[in-house]
């Protein structure tokens, strides 16, 4: 992680007064307001979000899930960079892939109607839309696809595999960017997953 205006000095406040002025900062009940804050940066902690959605500290995982919720409720991502903000500290984290993974999904409607709403491994939940994209890649040697939602301001979680296949069942082949493709609708909005001529 680069941070040119890093102060190499600078002590890293400790998990746990991050912790403290999470809940404090959430105690109305609403997710912090962590894009209006801009406080010191001050310095990176030996902290990473496995790609499974597992959070390490100092390489041993943070088994107490209220914890990593509050952590994710001041999880923010600069450019390719993520943190942890309060309104008096930023501080740098790793992320493996992406912060969160969305573990389950249900689905109202049908067609073009359908809205999906998925739940995350830290307990939000996002229907995907037009202001919550889908996006699928594709691993260019196995054709192995990874599907992410947009859950919010630039942080996306993986959906795994056993809720994408749940969503693949209820996909559709629909015309986009001028060919055809399989993919999903939620919220009059239409995801493509793979070409429809790549399809056995």
């Amino acid at each position: 992680m680069t941070n040119p205006g890093k102060d190499k000095t600078a002590t890293s406040p400790s998990p746990e007064s991050l912790a403290a002025a999470a809940a404090k900062a959430g105690n109305s009940g609403a997710l912090p307001p962590v894009h209006l804050w801009n406080p010191p940066f001050c310095g990176d902690l030996d902290m990473e979000i496995r790609r499974d959605g597992t959070w390490f500290y100092n390489g041993t995982p943070i088994g107490r899930a209220p914890l990593v919720r509050l952590f994710s409720t001041i999880l923010r991502r600069d450019g390719e960079d993520y943190f942890l903000v309060t309104p008096v500290e930023k501080v740098g984290i790793r992320v493996e892939d992406v912060p969160f993974v969305a573990v389950d999904s249900d689905a109202t409607g049908t067609g073009q109607a359908q809205a999906i709403t998925f739940t995350t491994n830290v307990g939000d939940t996002v229907a995907a839309g037009p202001q919550h994209p889908i996006r699928v890649e594709r691993d260019a040697v196995t054709g192995e696809p990874s599907p992410y939602v947009l859950v919010r301001a630039a942080l996306e979680a993986r959906i795994d595999r056993k809720t994408f296949y749940r969503l693949v069942e209820m996909g559709a082949h629909h015309a986009h960017g001028g060919r055809d493709w399989f993919g999903l609708w939620s919220r009059g909005e239409f995801f493509p997953f793979i070409p429809s001529s790549e399809l056995p």
